[in-house]
């Protein structure tokens, strides 16, 4: 498969957002460029037509069927347009929006139904995904290929959803105007910077404790990879040869090109939001999604650049209640509420972050954050499970 070619001109998100050329909100998402086109390049792998494993139509209907389950019509509406344009079976469309998932995906053989299902639990509860949920899938036919373009495809939907909502709804709160902030609003929360040393964690089942993590599926043997697959394992990760997790992934080896730029681009960028910050909202969103090895890994993070864990513990005890000042508060609300409900993330939701003090691009950087743990926990909580971590 040929990697994704396009233009500035060709963004689907610029597009369905409505964010015209030279205004504000379209200066300020290309601030952060680089995310800009690791999204829409990801957009152009997953529903590449000579992506093999998975026909296009097939994707078309898991992605319309993600819309729908999330409450985003216009996403909704492009899949609907992009299945007209393939030729879907307008029946079988229809069955797919009906929404009654089981009964609809029945009628469409056993592959879809598997697929459809599948794509039900990981949009809706992830952390149900389990060996016997692979099986599934495996068992009507689909080689590991096949499932991780699958994974990946539900796992992008469920981060396009979120980028989209948050977008959205700062394009409403721009015409609104700017809420009223502190007058002296400070980026760091107030609590003292204090040595976390060996200070373990562990609470309703989560650790800030190192894990590792094991794919159910084979993996791509370095020996037997593609000069292509080195080179994308090579770009990804500065682990990733030795890592199940990037050599499950790269059995895809363009998506995850284009996911790997896209979480780089989100969590190392320059400016905005800071990095601390950035791993706040990624280890809220992996509490709540139940992703106990994403939650482990950015929990430690955080400590690492904070050089503090008092908000981690409350996020492992009581995710609601978490938050050492009100901007930290704020960040942690918002984590929430775009995990949880991106169809009714609105206007209101950016004022509360703009209270207190967080600027745009900070906003969208804490956006990026929230929607690309929607997509890692997915494939963390699916494809593989955390295990102890072993000695170096």
């Amino acid at each position: 498969m040929n990697g994704p070619l396009s233009t500035a001109a060709d963004d689907l998100v610029d597009r369905i957002v409505g964010l015209a050329e030279g205004s504000v909100l379209h200066a300020l998402r290309h601030q952060r460029d680089k995310v800009a086109a690791a999204t829409q390049g990801s957009y152009e792998a997953l529903f590449h037509p000579g992506l093999p494993g998975l026909p296009l139509v097939e994707r078309l209907l898991v992605a319309l069927h993600a819309s729908l389950l999330t409450s985003a019509p216009v996403l909704a509406a492009h899949y609907r347009e992009r299945l007209a344009a393939a030729e879907a079976d307008p029946a079988l469309v229809k069955r797919v929006e009906g929404l009654g998932a089981p009964a609809a995906a029945a009628t469409a053989g056993d592959r879809l139904q598997a697929m459809l299902s599948f794509t039900r639990m990981l949009i809706e509860r992830p952390v149900a995904a389990d060996r016997a949920a692979l099986q599934s899938l495996t068992a009507a036919g689909m080689p590991t290929p096949a499932v991780v373009a699958l994974a990946q495809l539900i796992a992008f939907m469920s981060y396009q959803v979120r980028l989209v909502a948050s977008l959205h709804a700062m394009k409403q709160a721009h015409r609104e105007g700017r809420a009223d902030a502190p007058p002296a609003a400070s980026p760091a929360p107030p609590s003292p910077a204090t040595d976390v040393g060996d200070s373990i964690i562990r609470s309703h089942g989560f650790t800030n404790e190192s894990l590792d993590w094991e794919a159910w599926l084979d993996v791509v043997k370095l020996e037997d990879a593609t000069p292509e697959q080195i080179q994308v394992l090579e770009e990804s990760h500065p682990k990733a040869k030795v890592s199940d997790y990037y050599r499950l992934l790269v059995h895809q080896p363009e998506i995850l090109r284009q996911r790997s730029s896209a979480f780089n681009a989100i969590m190392y960028a320059p400016r905005g939001l800071s990095r601390a910050e950035r791993e706040l909202g990624a280890t809220v969103t992996s509490r709540i999604n139940g992703c106990v090895y994403c939650t482990a890994v950015h929990a430690q993070r955080f400590e690492q650049m904070a050089r503090r864990n008092d908000v981690i513990r409350q996020v492992f005890d009581a995710p609601r209640l978490a938050g050492t000042s009100k901007r930290e508060q704020a960040i942690v609300q918002f984590s929430i509420a775009l995990t949880q409900r991106p169809g009714a993330i609105g206007a209101a939701d950016i004022h509360a972050l703009e209270a207190v003090g967080l600027e745009p691009l900070e906003i969208l950087d804490l956006a990026h954050s929230v929607a690309i743990f929607a997509w890692a926990n997915r494939l963390m909580l699916n494809l593989g499970g955390p295990v102890a971590a072993t000695a170096t």
